[in-house]
């Protein structure tokens, strides 16, 4: 497998558990007793009998370039995983199962089910397939000390139906997952019957998927024609790449990436790693002993929160990313923090200097001093509406921590200009809402940092 698929296989796990377990972990919290929440494609007539979820997700993407498409399917399957202790010689069901050589509660297990659907060749033509979708179900029995585990899992059937039509000059490709298992007559029929986490990855050969969220600007009509159902496509493989599609049932951005500084999965969904780290470590041993044993991945949890040394911990404590990161400024435009220096360091305030940096419009320096016309474009304030057209001098230059530079101004005919002026009282636009009036020398031109 390349690169790409490994990380977009990353991405897909977390979005396979998110929401698998829940702090504190234990079966005895109310958040376990409503797991599965994301991605569930429940059997016929569950969501109608108010049982289970909808029985299926839809989507539509785009392809430039013909070739191949390859679908991968995967879910979850439910395994009822049922402690059994030997009375009278006779198995007999109970909730929990103490033991010398362990302990175990009756769960909700899952399998991973992964299905290749098969490889689709696109053309010129409307193609439609309807591919099936099948896992077995079964009874598995483990014996352990003092007492059996028996797991057990309903038969999962499903359908994928595809259809490749051209729009513009691009393929149009709808996706439909729907599961088609026997109806249940309970919740908990439903959820056994369930698909759980259910998403899709999706190959291109010869083509290239169309970023929904930042399509070209021939794409951009296209874009608007497609539809989406409790799943969205995104960009899976590295910045660059755009030969894999994630369709997922959790909002994701173009080519997303689990952080470096998490030391594992926490199926927690929303999760927030070091507080969560921090929760497990106070559990009480008992409290612990209650989420071992309710699943390997959370007795893997406690294991790894236990074990992690101070150094980990510390990264995952007020890690921040310099959103400037590979861009490089102007000379002597805006603000330049050093090399070392990160933004939020107060040796940072020296280089930042609103009242002389400067920010190109149209090939003219704009700074303290330049006149412009004010065209606001991009807000609803209605004071942005007032003051269109106006002319105005520029007071400051200031850029956020995002990266976005602000102009502030003062309008020139406002009859309190010169109050607002000497207690910075300013209105701030974006560079492409000012219109430099001329090229006249401006304070940053005449000050030393501008000679520099």
């Amino acid at each position: 497998m390349n690169t790409g698929w490994d990380r977009a296989r990353t991405i897909a796990d977390a979005v396979l558990y998110e929401g698998y377990l829940l702090y504190p972990y234990r079966a005895s919290s109310p958040k376990n007793q409503c797991r599965w929440q994301f991605g569930v494609l429940g059997p016929p007539g569950a969501a109608e009998a108010g049982i289970g979820e909808e029985r299926s997700l839809d989507t539509q993407f785009l392809i430039a370039g013909g070739g191949s498409l390859t679908l991968v399917v995967r879910f979850l399957q439910l395994q009822r995983r049922q402690t059994e202790t030997l009375e009278d010689g006779s198995w007999v069901p109970v909730d929990e199962l103490r033991t010398p050589g362990g302990h175990w509660l009756s769960w909700d297990e899952a399998v991973e089910c992964e299905i290749n659907i098969g490889t689709l060749k696109l053309d010129d033509k409307h193609r439609s397939w309807t591919l099936p979708l099948a896992v077995s179900g079964g009874t598995a029995v483990e014996e352990i000390s003092g007492g059996r585990l028996v797991r057990t899992r309903r038969d999962l059937s499903a359908e994928v139906t595809v259809d490749a039509v051209r729009d513009d000059h691009l393929h149009r490709i709808s996706l439909s997952v729907e599961n088609i298992t026997a109806p249940a007559a309970d919740p908990a029929g439903a959820i056994a019957g369930s698909m759980i986490g259910t998403h899709v990855i999706a190959e291109s050969t010869g083509g290239q998927f169309v970023s929904l969220l930042e399509p070209p600007p021939d794409a951009t009509a296209a874009v608007t024609r497609c539809r989406h159902r409790r799943c969205f496509p995104v960009l899976a493989g590295a910045p660059g790449e755009n030969d894999l599609l994630l369709i997922s049932p959790i909002i994701l951005y173009d080519h997303p990436q689990v952080a470096e500084q998490s030391n594992g999965a926490l199926y927690d969904s929303t999760e927030i790693d070091e507080i969560l780290t921090l929760r497990v470590m106070t559990m009480t041993d008992e409290e612990k002993s209650q989420a071992r044993a309710t699943d390997p991945l959370a007795a893997a949890i406690i294991d790894r929160c236990d074990a992690m040394s101070p150094e980990a911990m510390q990264r995952l404590h007020g890690v921040l990313r310099d959103p400037r990161a590979g861009t490089t400024p102007p000379a002597g435009l805006v603000p330049e923090v050093p090399d070392g220096v990160n933004w939020w360091d107060p040796l940072a305030d020296e280089e930042v200097r609103p009242e002389v940096d400067a920010v190109l419009i149209s090939g003219v320096p704009v700074a303290r001093g330049s006149r412009v016309r004010l065209r606001p474009s991009r807000r609803a304030d209605a004071q942005d509406i007032f003051v269109t057209g106006r002319n105005a001098h520029v007071t400051s230059v200031h850029q956020d921590v995002d990266g976005n530079t602000h102009v502030g101004v003062v309008v020139d005919d406002d009859p309190a200009a010169d109050l607002h002026e000497w207690y910075g009282r300013y209105l701030y636009f974006a560079p492409d809402e000012v219109e430099p009036l001329d090229l006249q020398t401006s304070d940053h031109e005449r000050s030393s940092a501008w000679q520099s």
